[in-house]
């Protein structure tokens, strides 16, 4: 995002500062005051430092731990300062002028011999880097500037439109990309400038990166995407619009992250301010804001859909309201393929990538999926020397927790083991620069060269491998199906997981009301504060509910690699016009402990695609769905089981479907819907999961 720990939003590639974490306004609406403001603002300014961004604190004076701590952090601040000062030409607050007048502000930083020109390393940002820590009465860490002159390279902080200094109004991803191009030719025009220049960051500063690097302007020459999964648009079966859906259904981690952001009633500074006056005054005004508490444990309830921001007093914006940004805001109420999708800041599949990437993702992020399909959409895309310039390092985390890996590295419940990249804590900053310099500067060691195109870490066995593409070489998929004798709800039912389908249909059936939905407990998912608990949970007691269908293998009798797409195929029916379905893939432990692994959810009048006309359910017919694929890389030792759970709702870390067949955003009563999973020979539901056979512990 140390003492908050929180694998809900982990923190990014680039390594912590080495000083106690402090409380920030930083992004300051990243994870939403659940009931605990001093904890949200503790994980966004983890978050930022550690995926390379900027940031300002204002910590109170209890948190900085008393006035002795106050001024071994002032003192040691003033250090990092002074040694920039003495190795870096320093210009802060430049407002670039955008072709339609916006300005957005930049602060730049290069190294002070002007007889050699440089690369520049590129962090845009709709979160707070105020170079002033207003609260503390000194500069901010300015580590990461001062590690990017020592290398050799200058470093460029930039706000997106609509925050903070920056005028104009604002639009997830910062669109409109013509910002970022115009951005590009500025830097790489600039005197100092080698012509080149390099992105890197995580969540908010990568998942822009796509759809601006995709214009393939000249200058743009590499790029570090970090936990990218809400930039990915649509590509291949995914149609996740930058994780506003999964299956069709709405992955709610935005809303209350958007409630901090869509603010564009907020205090500006007149257009004719000076830049020495803009630099004085952010000593004195960062322009953070600082929203009321809000228990979004409580507040994802709020029906119908579009209140969930207004109905406690939030701001309007492009959540629910129509706004003056190129996609017209108002994103609850799009459908998946809306053209309003297209028109912003996200990466789909028909835009073409011909730059150097270095990509990181986690299997407990929200979206792994989509960002390996993008991953080689790109190798198979890309034209000359990129499409073969493409690396990918693939952690056991969660979101943006790359660099926070230990010697037992914990998401959730389990203990991954040490999930430390080159077993080091450095390892994803150094493979980093050793990127920029071959692609920035032209430095080549052979480092590049020699690194495999892959790098994943296999839960289980808790190791790192590699592989040349993915699902690595050799991956092959096996098929287990369905079935029962009519009893799988709970642990304690019949369902089962077998090589073949059984003859007859002995189906099993189960409840979904939307007013008690199966709650969300674990995940891959970020973002939601005290309203999901991320990562690896052991699910048993989850499955005593009876709204839930459980369905195991029998043990493993050898070690078995899991590396790959897993497909579920559902023959389902139900009493009701619409509903979902929701799937788990869990690891079960000798012990009977049960791990998640990765889940999705299928909204049924999708089931066709969501390029193609909406399609009802009928009482009595028994319809085919086949999920998007989920995605892992897990090894179970012989002993081990394989289990998917089979419900119709997972709340809230996906939105309820009321079942009535409306346009659900803009619903409040709902229809409870009696659904039924059928397997037999003539409904063959199944679980398709991809084996990779190697030698394994």
């Amino acid at each position: 995002m140390a003492p908050v720990k929180d694998p809900n939003h982990e923190t990014g590639a680039l390594p912590l500062p080495p000083e106690p974490p402090i409380v920030s306004d930083a992004g300051y609406s990243y994870l939403t005051p659940h009931g605990s403001t001093k904890m949200k603002r503790v994980l966004s300014i983890l978050f930022l430092a550690a995926a390379g961004i900027a940031v300002t604190a204002s910590p109170t004076f209890a948190q900085r731990g008393g006035a002795a701590n106050q001024d071994s952090l002032r003192a040691k601040r003033w250090d990092i300062e002074k040694e920039l000062e003495s190795v870096a030409i320093i210009d802060r607050k430049v407002m670039i002028r955008m072709k339609d007048g916006t300005r957005i502000p930049a602060d730049i930083y290069r190294p002070k011999d002007t007889s050699k020109k440089y690369p520049g390393i590129w962090v845009r940002t709709p979160y707070n880097f105020n170079y002033w820590d207003i609260a503390l009465g000194a500069p901010r860490d300015m580590t990461q500037a001062l590690t990017a002159i020592k290398r050799g390279y200058a470093f460029i902080d930039m706000q997106e439109r609509g925050h903070f200094f920056a005028t104009g109004n604002y639009d997830i991803l910062g669109p409109p990309t013509s910002d970022g191009d115009e951005e590009v030719t500025y830097m790489t025009h600039q005197p100092w400038s080698n012509g080149k220049v390099g992105t890197t960051g995580c969540s908010s500063t990568a998942e822009w990166q796509g759809a601006v690097v995709a214009l393939n302007n000249p200058g743009y020459a590499a790029f570090n995407v970090q936990g990218f999964g809400a930039g990915v648009g649509r590509v291949g079966p995914y149609y996740e619009q930058g994780n506003w859906y999964r299956g069709g259904a709405v992955q709610m981690l935005f809303i209350d992250w958007l409630e901090g952001e869509q603010n564009q009633v907020r205090p500006m500074f007149p257009p004719n301010t000076s830049q020495a006056d803009l630099i004085r005054a952010s000593k004195t005004f960062d322009l953070a804001q600082h929203n009321p508490p809000v228990d979004w444990a409580k507040a994802f309830w709020v029906l119908p859909e579009t209140n969930l921001i207004s109905d406690h007093d939030g701001p309007h914006g492009i959540f629910a309201d129509s706004m003056p940004v190129a996609t017209g805001g108002a994103m609850i109420k799009r459908a998946p393929n809306d053209p309003a999708w297209y028109r912003g800041g996200l990466y789909h599949d028909n835009m073409k990538i011909n730059v150097p990437g270095l990509w990181f993702m986690s299997w407990y992020d929200v979206s792994v999926g989509p960002n390996l399909e993008m991953y080689n959409i790109v190798r198979k895309t890309a034209k000359g020397a990129a499409a073969n310039q493409q690396w990918a390092i693939i952690a056991p985390t969660g979101h943006c927790g790359y660099s926070r890996a230990t010697e037992h590295t914990m998401v959730g419940d389990r203990d991954m083991g040490d999930a430390r990249f080159n077993n080091m804590a450095s390892g994803y900053q150094d493979i980093m620069y050793e990127f920029f310099d071959r692609f920035l500067k032209g430095t080549n060691d052979g480092v590049m060269d020699t690194l495999p195109k892959i790098h994943y870490y296999t839960m289980g066995s808790n190791k790192w491998q590699t592989a040349d593409q993915w699902p690595p070489k050799g991956a092959t998929p096996t098929t287990f199906y369905l079935a029962s004798g009519g009893k799988a709800n709970t642990l304690t039912g019949d369902g089962i997981l077998t090589p073949a389908a059984p003859a007859a249909d002995k189906p099993d059936a189960f409840t979904y009301d939307p007013l008690h939905p199966v709650m969300s407990y674990g995940g891959n998912v970020c973002c939601q504060g005290n309203a999901v608990t991320p990562g690896a949970m052991n699910q048993r007691k989850m499955e005593e509910n009876p709204d839930i269908l459980v369905y195991t293998t029998e043990a493993f009798k050898e070690g078995t690699e899991v590396s790959g797409p897993i497909t579920p195929t559902l023959y389902v029916s139900s009493d009701a016009k619409d509903t979902d379905f929701t799937i788990k893939i869990i690891d079960v432990f000798p012990d009977g402990t049960a791990y998640n692994l990765d889940e999705s959810i299928q909204r049924m009048r999708y089931r066709d695609g969501y390029d193609k006309p909406l399609v009802w359910m009928e009482k009595g017919k028994v319809y085919k769905v086949t999920l998007q694929p989920l995605t892992t890389s897990n090894y179970f030792p012989a002993g081990h089981k394989l289990r998917i759970e089979v419900a119709s709702s997972n709340f809230p870390r996906f939105d309820r479907n009321l079942n009535t067949g409306g346009r659900n955003y803009d619903e409040t009563k709902p229809v409870v819907a009696h659904n039924v999973v059928h397997h037999s020979a003539q409904y063959p539901s199944s679980l398709t999961i991809t084996t990779v056979k190697h030698t394994q512990p």
